[in-house]
């Protein structure tokens, strides 16, 4: 049985299911995959088209210098989209910011371009296959929806919101983060448009982090039968740190060697070698320890084989764990989806998104208020349609009582 108000009932009631569906199907048939520069700048100018609705100032933003790290050692500059926020009522007492990103894992050569009734069709509703239409451009319209009905509703007024589109969440978001947290600073809670964890709607809890790393080695190059010992074996050494890096792995921390670049001819000591390494650390004193180790290897390496060795990289995404602000928004969220009629649970995960960053900056955040969806990352991605107008209810509801709360 629900229990809402009749305020909240009338600003629900403007959600429109098929209106979000047709949104979703024109974004999906444009391929904006995180490197594809012209096809995240069309989806920018289509949401800046869609959230126009909204009374707010909208901005296109230019990516942060972003670098990484060339097989051959160089560092090069790596090009990213315009990221869009929305700024509504930044004065309000109580501020919100809410999260999403127009960029997909499809490249512009990906076989998977097209939507696909899987179950049911655009008139009746169903199963949608297609690029992003999960994650997240299914994410993005929900969002929209639900701040259409906090318009629309009487507590607009007492609540101010901060919304950031970013273009390379899918890479990890690079060029964004700094912009994350500026945003983030100083609001109240925060939902990210994720989709939700499991189909039936389960959201993400606690979150493990991430960090990648480009370690380059220098060593020296000599003739393997003349005079090996004038060498310094690059790969070699690269192996040594590998095997160590690895044996940090515990409960609580997996290290995952992924990848060693380098090398030479048979008869050639190898004077360099790149180690791709990537740590997923489950708290922050996890994610220490691994800078910890990672910081003495660099120097326990360069001095065991006489050579240079340089880290490039970092922990771009921090562990999110639950504390007692996460708990109470959590708690909100499931007490609005038992009053909608919805039973709202949630797991912890192994995934990451924009909601560790701001997690991080110390704001309480559900990083899965998106679609029920699945097989998110594969050409097998797929909508459950009908839940487009019940996560945006979901959503909208939330927001409104925080509104009439003032507050968590």
């Amino acid at each position: 049985m629900t229990q809402l108000s009749s305020a909240e009932t009338a600003a629900l009631s403007v959600i429109d299911n098929d209106h979000m569906l047709a949104q979703v199907q024109q974004w999906a048939l444009i391929n904006s995959g995180s490197r594809n520069l012209d096809g995240l700048a069309k989806m920018a100018s289509a949401l800046e088209q869609a959230f126009a609705v909204l009374p707010g100032d909208i901005s296109l933003h230019a990516p942060a210098t972003v670098e990484a790290v060339r097989s051959d050692g160089s560092i090069a500059k790596i090009e990213h989209g315009r990221h869009l926020t929305v700024s509504v009522r930044p004065d309000a007492p109580t501020r919100l910011i809410l999260t999403g990103h127009m960029d997909t894992v499809f490249p512009v050569d990906s076989d998977f371009q097209d939507l696909t009734w899987l179950e049911g069709n655009a008139e009746q509703g169903g199963v949608l296959g297609g690029p992003g239409v999960a994650d997240m451009k299914g994410g993005i319209s929900v969002m929209i929806a639900a701040l259409q009905a906090l318009e629309a509703s009487e507590y607009a007024e007492r609540l101010g919101y901060d919304i950031l589109i970013n273009s390379d969440e899918e890479v990890g978001s690079p060029s964004s983060a700094a912009l994350i947290a500026e945003l983030a600073a100083g609001k109240t809670a925060a939902l990210t448009y994720e989709p939700a964890a499991l189909p039936d709607g389960t959201l993400a809890g606690a979150r493990g982090g991430s960090g990648n790393f480009s370690v380059i080695f220098t060593g020296k190059s000599a003739h393997a039968g003349r005079n090996p010992q004038d060498g310094r074996n690059a790969v070699v050494a690269a192996s040594d740190m590998a095997v160590q890096l690895k044996a940090l792995t515990r409960d609580g921390l997996s290290v995952n060697p992924a990848k060693i670049e380098g090398g030479a001819a048979n008869n050639v000591v190898p004077d360099h070698a790149i180690l791709r390494v990537n740590f997923r650390p489950k708290s922050l004193e996890m994610q220490a320890l691994a800078q910890d180790a990672l910081d003495r290897l660099v120097d326990d390496i360069a001095q065991k084989h006489n050579l240079d060795v340089h880290c490039h990289g970092s922990f771009g995404r921090p562990p999110k764990e639950i504390d007692t602000q996460a708990a109470k928004l959590f708690d909100l969220v499931k007490k609005c989806g038992s009053d909608l009629g919805l039973d709202i649970g949630w797991q912890s995960t192994g995934g990451v998104c924009d909601g560790n960053n701001i997690a991080a900056c110390g704001v309480p955040v559900v990083d899965t208020m998106g679609v029920r969806g699945g097989s998110i990352h594969s050409a097998d991605e797929f909508l459950i349609t009908d839940s487009l107008s019940g996560r945006a209810k979901l959503s909208a509801l939330t927001i409104m009582r925080i509104a009439q709360k003032g507050g968590l």
